[in-house]
């Protein structure tokens, strides 16, 4: 016991990046992954609760979720979607340099996964503020005016419509909001990379924000054809 004891305080001082509270640095990050993927089952479940809420009104108000979908711009999704997508390469390609102890490439792919993280915010205010123009923001000013794209001589309700465009602005906006926070932490991550922090012997942040940042984009691969391309007919 006395022998394993003093293994454990030699750890702890030859590996500073070893918290007091672990005894080995496999124990560390076992715990670190398992709170990173419980994390993202509740945040599954935050979501979750979301798309049903879509998928029922969407059953309940086919044609006029139909219509109201056309009104987005198909295009602004489509690159959104690259983005997110090249984003998720880059966060592979950082923890691959942390594990080769590529100190500049790491703080490299780190900073470009953030400049493609604010793309997709820009892009994303961009059609938020076509909405704003054209009045087609939940609440007092909206309006909207169109036909069942199955049914070109029924126009569409317009309550259904705003219902359409709150859940767009609710899942899109919860998602920008995740989106925020990772460039955030991409940009503590990356400044730390810098400073020499992760190393092939510890590069934990880094693979677990990996996951999050992972988890962001699969949401958006889901939003994205059941948002944009509903009744789209070309």
């Amino acid at each position: 016991m006395a022998t394993n004891q003093a293994a454990i305080v030699e750890g702890h001082t030859q590996d500073p990046a070893l918290l007091h509270h672990f005894a080995t640095k496999e124990q560390q990050k076992n715990s670190a992954s398992l709170g990173m993927w419980l994390f993202l089952a509740q945040e599954v479940m935050f979501f979750g609760g979301m798309f049903c809420a879509y998928l029922v009104y969407r059953y309940k108000f086919f044609g006029d979720f139909g219509s109201a979908s056309q009104r987005l711009n198909i295009w602004y999704g489509a690159i959104n979607t690259g983005v997110l997508l090249c984003s998720s390469l880059t966060v592979v390609l950082s923890v691959r340099a942390a594990q080769l102890n590529k100190r500049k490439a790491l703080t490299g792919w780190l900073i470009l996964t953030i400049v493609l993280g604010c793309a997709f915010l820009g892009i994303k205010g961009i059609e938020y503020h076509d909405k704003w123009v054209n009045h087609e923001v939940p609440g007092p000013t909206f309006e909207y005016h169109g036909t069942v794209p199955s049914h070109p001589d029924t126009a569409v309700d317009p309550h259904h419509a705003e219902i359409y465009f709150s859940l767009y602005f609710a899942m899109t906006g919860m998602h920008a909001l995740h989106m925020i926070v990772g460039v955030g932490l991409f940009g503590c991550l990356a400044w730390w990379a810098w400073k020499g922090k992760y190393n092939s012997n510890y590069y934990t942040p880094i693979e677990n924000s990996g996951l999050y940042w992972h988890f962001v984009d699969i949401i958006w691969i889901y939003l994205f054809p059941l948002l944009y391309l509903i009744d789209r007919k070309k």
